[in-house]
């Protein structure tokens, strides 16, 4: 039986910069899977001490029953466990910061989780028909996002030098906050990196398994068979990372920290379950109850025996 969650939490973060779309991102995939109730934790701002108002608004227009201003870890640990005024959830979504990431990985267990969606990250592979405006553009998109990460793999010697040039061009462009934040990203946890050639490119972006894997390349179909660890895989210059950050959909909500390589991002799944249900008639005991038997006795497990020897014998 295919069932619906009751409960879920989702986290929002908020206490820098709102983040409406993430709240989108889950609660639209938890509506479409019937989820009963959806409770929303996002941290309060810091200048006024309400949650955001856009975030209060996308929750409205999402359907969402209850609303936490609360964020951090302690806003894990509420829906994971439950408070006097936070309800425990069957399971939590969300992006946030490593502490948030930390938290949903601590309380998983008495709580399910969807992923380990810590700071986002980006790698990009790119040929020399990309162009390094483009290139820029999106390493420093990825790179404002506090403990974000934006690395670029490229065969192109011209290339790396020009997305070099054309990163600090557009850095200076940005407002002061943006830039300190996209700069310490990507001097800290980003880079470029020369590789021999695309498939060397492809081998090490299937190790780092990376969040955003964007394919700037003059044909990316043909590559599209070498990905095998990615949360989301983004073809060309016209389906960049930003448009799945918003309106491409299904979610933003994907692995990072390398989990992509056993997770997906949050979809309708994350928010339904199976329960297994068995119903066998007279016949199908006679025809596969002689087999449970004999795994019972081998097992040692005599009393499970019994139970499918005395039916048998009856």
């Amino acid at each position: 039986m295919v069932v619906p969650l009751q409960r879920v939490g989702i986290y929002v973060p908020g206490g820098v910069a709102p983040l409406p779309s993430s709240l989108l991102h889950a609660a639209i995939p938890a509506r479409v899977a019937g989820v009963d109730e959806i409770v929303v934790c996002s941290p309060p701002q810091r200048t006024t001490g309400e949650p955001a108002t856009i975030i209060m608004a996308a929750a409205f227009i999402a359907g969402v029953t209850q609303f936490y201003a609360v964020g951090g870890a302690q806003a894990i640990a509420a829906m994971a466990y439950g408070t006097e005024t936070v309800p425990r959830v069957d399971k939590i979504a969300g992006p946030g910061n490593r502490y948030v990431m930390l938290a949903k990985r601590a309380v998983f267990g008495a709580v399910g989780i969807e992923s380990l969606a810590g700071p986002t990250e980006t790698m990009l592979i790119a040929d020399a028909s990309a162009d390094a405006r483009y290139v820029a553009a999106d390493m420093l998109a990825q790179a404002e996002h506090v403990d974000a990460s934006a690395i670029l793999l490229t065969p192109s010697v011209e290339l790396a030098q020009a997305v070099q040039a054309e990163i600090e061009r557009q850095l200076a462009e940005l407002p002061t906050a943006n830039a300190q934040a996209a700069a310490t990203a990507v001097t800290t946890r980003g880079g470029i990196v020369i590789v021999p050639d695309l498939a060397v490119a492809f081998e090490l972006a299937n190790e780092y398994a990376a969040e955003h894997l964007c394919l700037l390349l003059a044909d990316p179909w043909p590559w599209v068979g070498k990905v095998r660890n990615a949360g989301g895989v983004f073809l060309g210059e016209r389906s960049f990372e930003v448009l799945g950050d918003y309106v491409a959909g299904p979610s933003h909500i994907m692995p990072t920290e390398g989990t992509a390589r056993y997770a997906s991002p949050v979809n309708v799944d994350d928010f339904r379950k199976v329960i297994s249900l068995v119903g066998l008639s007279e016949e199908g005991l006679r025809r596969i109850g002689p087999a449970a038997q004999a795994l019972a006795e081998a097992e040692g497990l005599f009393a499970h025996a019994a139970a499918v020897r005395r039916r048998l014998e009856a």
